[in-house]
Formats: C-alpha cells, sequence, structure tokens
C-alpha cells in the first residue's frame, strides 16, 4: 500500500474502502490471535530441508502474519472500520552463488517445499546471467530467541466503540474550536514475524506500530480561502497507551504550541490544530530572503530522512538501486577520503534499528541479523553508510548492519533505511534559550510538501507552522514558507542543537522503495536545530 492509497483510505478521499493490498478483511476479534510457533518452525524446516535438498547452499525462511486496523472518521462520522490479515510464507535461498525467492499464501507442508524447490529453480535460471557470486556476510545462529515491541496495552484489543468514541470526540473538540471540517484516524499494525535459516537462527517476533493521524481545517467563508493544520502526533512503536496523555510526556514549545514524546493528547491537539488554522488564515505572507531557521523535531523529520537517510542507503550510492528516491551524491569517494564535510561539527546522525518507541524497532532484522546502532555522519564528517549482509564486504565490514526488511512474506527483503537520527546537543539548550540568540528567523513546526532532486542534493520543504522571530522573540504567525537548499551546505549551516530534553521521534509508515514497489516504517529523531542564512521562498508567488 502506497502513501496515495492510505490517504484514499482515510477519508481524504471519499467513496467506498477497500484496502486489497493488505491482505483479505477478517473480523476485529481474529486480530489478537497468533499462529503456534511450533508449527512455524515444523515449517520452516520443511523449507529448509527441500531446499537443501534440491542444492541450495544456503535458505532463510520468514512466516509471517500482517495484522492492520483502520478506524476512519470525518465530522461527526464514522466512514469506516477496516481489518485486514495476510499470512504466508516467503523462501529466499542462494544455489550457484545466486540469489532465488519463491513465496506461498499455502502453509501446508507439501506448499511449503514445493515453494523452496522453486526458489532453488530461480536461483539455478538466475545463475547463467551472474557474474559474481553473492558474498554474504556471515551471521551466527541464535537458536530459538524470541521478541516483541515493549507494550503496554495492546491496540488490536482495544474494543472499536472505545477508539470511535476517542475519534468522534476530538473531531466533536476541533469543530467547537473553530473548525469547518476535520479527518481523524486510528492507524494500528501488528506484524507477526517468524525467521528461519540454515545458520541456525529461529527468530519470532511480535511488533506493534500505532499511528493517530488528524487533519482540521478553516474557511474564510466571506473570500473562500482555507488553511489546514495537521495533528502532531508521531506515528510509534508503541500499544494503546501512546494516547494515554501523560502530562510529563509534553513540552511546552514557544509559539504556544504543545509537543508530544512518549504519549500524545489526541484532543488537546485538535484543539489547538483548529485554533491554528483560524490564525493561518489571518497570517500575513512570508517576505522571501535568507533567514536563520529553527527547527522542530515534527518539522525536521522528513529533512533527515529526505537528505541523509535515503543518500546513505548503500545500494542507492553504488547506483543498484534509483526507484522513488533516486541515487546519491554521498559516493564511496567522499566517505573513503575520510574528511567530506556532510555538516558542521554539531552533527551527528546515527542509524538505529534498537531505540525504544521507534517504527523501526525490532530485535533482529528479516535476515536474522541482530539489530544495531551506528554512526553516519560523526562530527560532521561521512563514516557510513547502510548495509545489510551481501552487501558489507563492499564497505570491508565483517557483518551486516542489520538493515534488511520486507513489507511482506511475499516480498523479497532488501536493504531499507534504518531509523535515522540527528544526535541531541551536548550543551543545556531549550528550544526558548536557542530563538533568543536570533536575530532575524523563521520557527517552524510540522512537516509540510517537498521536493528533492534524484540525488538527493537540491531539496526544498514546506512545514504545517511558522513563526518570524525578530532580535530574539516571536512576533507573529506568518505563512506561504518553504525554503530551499543543498544538501551538504545545509547540514554546514546547522549552528546549534538542543538537548536530549528536547529530544523527539517522528516518521512515516510509508517509506517507498524498489520494484515492485515496497514500503517500509521508519523514525527519525532529534531535538530543535538551528540553520544559519537559509534561502526562504514564499510559496504563494511561486505558484503565481
Amino acid at each position: 500500500m502506497q502513501r496515495r492509497d492510505f490517504i484514499k483510505a482515510s477519508g481524504l478521499g471519499l467513496g467506498a474502502l477497500a484496502i486489497p493490498a493488505w491482505g483479505r478483511a477478517i473480523a476485529a476479534e481474529e486480530l489478537v490471535s497468533k499462529l503456534d510457533v511450533g508449527l512455524k518452525k515444523r515449517l520452516a524446516d520443511t523449507a529448509m530441508t527441500a531446499a537443501k535438498g534440491d542444492g541450495a547452499t544456503y535458505c532463510d525462511v520468514r512466516i509471517g502474519r500482517y495484522l492492520r486496523q483502520f478506524v476512519i472518521t470525518r465530522e461527526d462520522k464514522v466512514q469506516n472500520v477496516v481489518n485486514t490479515e495476510s499470512t504466508g510464507v516467503g523462501i529466499r535461498v542462494i544455489a550457484n552463488g545466486t540469489w532465488g525467492f519463491a513465496a506461498s499464501s499455502d502453509l501446508s507442508a507439501d506448499a511449503v517445499a514445493k515453494a523452496a524447490r522453486q526458489a532453488v529453480q530461480i536461483a539455478k535460471a538466475n545463475s547463467k546471467l551472474t557474474t559474481e557470486p553473492v558474498q554474504l556476510a556471515p551471521t551466527p545462529g541464535v537458536g530459538e530467541v524470541s521478541w516483541a515491541t515493549p507494550i503496554v496495552k495492546n491496540a488490536m484489543a482495544v474494543p472499536i466503540k472505545e477508539k470511535v468514541d476517542l475519534l468522534l470526540g476530538v473531531n466533536a473538540a476541533a469543530m467547537k474550536a473553530g473548525a469547518n471540517y476535520v479527518n481523524s484516524i486510528l492507524f494500528q499494525v501488528n506484524e507477526q514475524k517468524y525467521f528461519a535459516s540454515t545458520d541456525g537462527s529461529y527468530i519470532d517476533q511480535d511488533i506493534h506500530r500505532i499511528w493517530a493521524p488528524l487533519q482540521v481545517t478553516a474557511i474564510d467563508k466571506a473570500s473562500g480561502k482555507f488553511r489546514t493544520r495537521d495533528g502532531l502526533s508521531a506515528p510509534v512503536g508503541m500499544g494503546f497507551e501512546y494516547l494515554d496523555a501523560k502530562k510529563e510526556h509534553k513540552i511546552a514549545l514557544p509559539g504556544g504550541v504543545v509537543g508530544y514524546t512518549d504519549s500524545y493528547d489526541m484532543l488537546e491537539d485538535a484543539v489547538a490544530a483548529a485554533k491554528q488554522a483560524q490564525q493561518k488564515l489571518k497570517a500575513r505572507s512570508v517576505k522571501p530572503g535568507k533567514f536563520d531557521l529553527v527547527l522542530d523535531p515534527t518539522h525536521l523529520w522528513l529533512t533527515i530522512h529526505e537528505s541523509v537517510g535515503h543518500p546513505t542507503e548503500l545500494d542507492r550510492v553504488l547506483g543498484y538501486e534509483a526507484n522513488y528516491a533516486g541515487t546519491s551524491f554521498a559516493t564511496l569517494d567522499k566517505w573513503k577520503s575520510k574528511n567530506f564535510k556532510y555538516g558542521s561539527d554539531k552533527v551527528t546522525i546515527f542509524a538505529d534499528k534498537v531505540q525504544k518507541t521507534s517504527l523501526g524497532a525490532v530485535g533482529y532484522d528479516d535476515e536474522g541479523v541482530k539489530t544495531q546502532r551506528w554512526d553516519l555522519i560523526k562530527d560532521g564528517v561521512l563514516v557510513n553508510y547502510q548495509a545489510i549482509r551481501d552487501q558489507a564486504h563492499i564497505l570491508g565490514l565483517e557483518h551486516s548492519q542489520g538493515c534488511c526488511y520486507a513489507d511482506s512474506w511475499s516480498s523479497v527483503q532488501f536493504q531499507r533505511m534504518a531509523n535515522v537520527s540527528l544526535a541531541a546537543g551536548k550543551d543545556k539548550l531549550s528550544p526558548a534559550d536557542m530563538i533568543k540568540d536570533v536575530e532575524d528567523g523563521i520557527y517552524i513546526i510540522g512537516d509540510g510538501s517537498f521536493s528533492i532532486d534524484q540525488q538527493r542534493y537540491n531539496a526544498q520543504f514546506g512545514g504545517q507552522l511558522f513563526y518570524e522571530i525578530k532580535k530574539g522573540k516571536i512576533t507573529e504567525m506568518i505563512e506561504d514558507v518553504a525554503y530551499q537548499i543543498r544538501t551538504p551546505e545545509f547540514w554546514n549551516a546547522c549552528s546549534a542543537i538542543c538537548d536530549e530534553s528536547d529530544y523527539r521521534l517522528n516518521g512515516s509508515f510509508f517509506d517507498g522503495k524498489g520494484q515492485p514497489g515496497q514500503v517500509s516504517a521508519v523514525s527519525h529523531g532529534s531535538s530543535t536545530a538551528r540553520f544559519n542564512g537559509i534561502n526562504v521562498i514564499n510559496t504563494a508567488r511561486s505558484l503565481g
């Protein structure tokens, strides 16, 4: 399912809703059931025995049960409730030094063995065109282990009525606060993933994610002008407890905005969105020029994703992958020089598959590699990329970095972006303190539209809320703001980063890559950061 399909399904597009890309419709009660681990192990052994018997030198097996629930509302109506399930097995092998893959939705022993033999036949056919055999970095078998997202309340077990009551209450509060239209959604995911390989691993994982997006629209009926403000929630790797609002998880931000960490007050944010959408109708249009930008984590995550996350994927760097996001300007010669200044010395950006509450947090990736954290940019210098088992030798690594992923049992796993985040500043600094030092700037909150070139070098980013800063103070809300960057120049313009107390995650369920296309869920964390002398344009004038 692509992002445009989610938007259509989520009520921003109207009409009957169907989500065939994510499996068959099921009753809500089935969302809390699981496959027997013993059955999964027997099927995995069946596949590996069949694959080796037909000549495979390596085999891994992924048995997946992928569950989704959408609860979709608009104003005082429930537009839809959708529960989906997709279950099956994907089998990947190496034979004659070449990859082969096959999948089946039939979990009988005969069907699994047949798929394994088919994967071997495909590998042997592919080997006739192969010039260099697969070099697979060693990964020790871990035996029988399990890992689960540390949740307090399984969102799938929460009654639909409770979810509907929450959303309709949020909508009513937004309408009372001045909204003309409001959409609110709960999107819940449970991935039950079993991995086994001829390396000796049998890994059972239970992964949970949740997202509560909303969008509020205010209209000036006299002029017909309208403005929207999207919610400031982050999609997270948590259970329903994320929506149990806690005061200690709120951050008071400049401009009267509230930031959220490990819980989200959806009603509070909806009321604020309604009021701010009304303010946007009256806000002055920005005057283009060079400004110091103060970027909130709800905004900066997308800039990190596009200008650092994608260009440090090794397959893009090598030109093996160009779908959706192009290749990369951050070529191997820059890394080999050991002195390419990707950013200022304030900038350390790390990849991470273990960070608690992040979308990408798992115990093991889809190659059975134990996940980890590693630096991509250290004190401004490009020091590493994101690589998986058959890429590790290119960087001289002895092991994979654990960032292999497939979005379904029926999709072959390949290199996907880890959580990529900007490290917090080392010195004590709050967003309010940072703004005090800005003479002429703009404070940006929330993500908006963007564009970027095919090597991730030239880009433009919008946002949700914009506030003018003059002589260390926020003066007023402004509108029609977007800034233009060249990636290394932008990150070298980073002059300050707030401390750990301001660090927050955000991210996306819909990072697209590959052909056929796949999506993955990925988080990006940061504290508020300042960038000096960035070119700002007026989007209203740009549109004519």
